[in-house]
């Protein structure tokens, strides 16, 4: 095998012999890779790699992936060769599984003539989306069932995810009065970046689960809505046309996850450099996947009982690492503090972490000449039972003051959880410079397209204002720690108990997809 990436032309007769799940090659878009080792590491299960072994799977790939995906996570060494075209057959070509007319997916029961009938999921018009909530509630009835447990699920008994949102409603409000608020400014920057508010679009995953447009349409609506959007290394379309989506003076971030291969982090890193990219984040919180059992049990009920479970069973995959869930295959799990030096060498950009979750990283991170951070539990996909970013915010702010930070020097982020415009002014009271958005995108983007997204960020502009208005904030420099109470932040208190008396009484509104 070569030690670095093959430029040999192979037959696609040579490519059709290494068809098992020890011998595993599959052609994408010309090349030849050797996927045995990565198949069972794979986000979408092992079946769907080892279905494609001595096959062009180009045609089931392409509907998700982007075109450089394998240049950024697999070893050059795993590229087997170039395939000549002129020897790929139609009986070579993996063809992607047919699709079943949808049925609809929660419908509710209507009774008529003392009969029950099923009515058929009508999605309601965009102007009836209200929340953030709405989009989630349609997205659910219009996205196919793996891509909504992909998006949707978080790591094992999904504490994490749920008190995300939660956290934000332990911190209450301390509005001051007689204060002009007739004119409210929105209007932020950060990173040297301008935003309508402050907010950004986090890096997401593979956003063709969601709309074919995925972040060609995310980059569009950032544009639109006037936030920044932080590009996803594991995107659904490639780097350059995720750039080539920009208007003129859009500004972009980055979202890195670093590969063992490091001249494979590196050039990429450039690229994003040479193409304008303002700032890199850096990903520390994934090391491992979490266990999101929600996906995988989606997964397993569509692909096969061997998804993730009978190359165990068979003694293949090495326990060692963790229930499959080793994915040093792309992310290096030996990133440690003694590399951010090399990330600063490789690059002008700023560079931050993403997926700081206590003091002391923080304080390291300002110490050793980082641009900022995320205070970040990846969504509540990896490590179940950490703290939302809310309430790590006061800690990290109190131990960065006591280390004699500079604002202007460290930028504080948080992500996960927020839905909000109270949400966003909450944070930015306790120190935060703006909020990442990442599954409120996804949802819209699912439900409406770029027209949703846009949407979506118009309605937490006017739920921030009102926000502001009535707290007596004109400005986002005026939000200050005064204006919010964080004395139950941390103790996880249910904020409100039970009311009997309103639960027999109270009817709520339904969830959009039920209107």
């Amino acid at each position: 095998m070569a030690t670095a990436e093959s430029t040999v032309t192979l037959s696609m007769d040579e490519v059709a012999k290494h068809n098992t799940k020890e011998d595993c090659w599959v052609v994408l878009y010309g090349k030849a890779y050797d996927l045995g080792k990565f198949a069972k590491v794979h986000p979408g299960g092992a079946k769907l790699i080892f279905d494609c072994a001595g096959k062009d799977a180009t045609a089931v790939f392409d509907p998700i992936h982007p075109k450089d995906i394998m240049q950024k996570l697999l070893k050059p060494a795993l590229t087997m060769g170039v395939v000549d075209p002129a020897t790929i057959r139609e009986e070579h070509k993996a063809k992607p599984p047919e699709k079943a007319a949808p049925a609809p997916k929660s419908a509710a029961p209507a009774v008529a003539d003392g009969e029950a009938q099923i009515v058929e999921f009508v999605k309601p018009p965009l102007a009836a989306m209200l929340n953030t909530f709405d989009f989630e509630s349609v997205a659910r009835e219009v996205m196919e069932s793996q891509a909504w447990g992909y998006y949707s699920s978080g790591g094992d008994d999904e504490i994490t995810l749920r008190d995300n949102h939660m956290a934000f409603q332990r911190v209450t409000m301390r509005p001051r009065i007689l204060v002009n608020v007739s004119e409210i400014d929105l209007t932020t920057s950060f990173l040297g970046v301008s935003s309508a508010l402050p907010l950004y679009f986090t890096a997401t995953a593979l956003a063709k689960l969601a709309h074919q447009d995925g972040e060609v349409a995310i980059v569009k609506a950032a544009r639109k809505a006037g936030v920044p959007y932080m590009l996803p290394t594991l995107s659904s379309y490639t780097l350059d046309e995720m750039l080539d989506a920009r208007a003129p003076g859009q500004e972009l971030f980055s979202q890195l996850y670093v590969n063992p291969e490091r001249s494979r982090t590196q050039e990429y890193v450039e690229k994003l450099e040479k193409n304008g990219v303002r700032a890199l984040f850096v990903t520390v919180d994934a090391p491992q996947l979490g266990r999101r059992e929600k996906d995988m049990r989606n997964k397993f009920t569509q692909q096969g009982s061997d998804v993730q479970g009978d190359d165990e069973a068979e003694g293949e995959v090495d326990r060692s690492q963790g229930a499959t869930r080793a994915i040093s295959s792309f992310i290096d799990p030996s990133l440690n503090w003694e590399d951010v030096p090399w990330l600063q060498s490789i690059t002008k950009m700023k560079v931050l972490l993403k997926g700081v979750q206590c003091g002391e990283d923080a304080v390291q991170a300002y110490k050793a000449g980082l641009a900022g951070c995320v205070l970040s539990n990846h969504g509540g996909r990896q490590l179940d039972t950490c703290r939302s970013g809310i309430e790590v915010l006061p800690e990290v702010m109190g131990a960065l003051q006591a280390a004699g930070y500079k604002k202007e020097d460290f930028t504080v982020f948080i992500d996960g959880g927020i839905r909000r415009g109270a949400d966003i002014f909450k944070a930015v009271a306790l120190g935060a410079a703006a909020c990442g958005i990442g599954r409120p995108v996804l949802y819209s983007l699912a439900s409406y397209g770029e027209k949703g997204i846009v949407r979506m960020v118009h309605m937490l502009q006017d739920e921030l204002q009102m926000v502001m208005r009535l707290s007596g904030t004109a400005s986002i420099p005026s939000i200050t720690p005064n204006h919010v109470i964080t004395r139950n932040l941390a103790d996880h208190i249910v904020p409100l108990p039970q009311d009997n008396l309103v639960q027999g009484t109270y009817m709520p509104l339904m969830p959009a997809a039920r209107l």
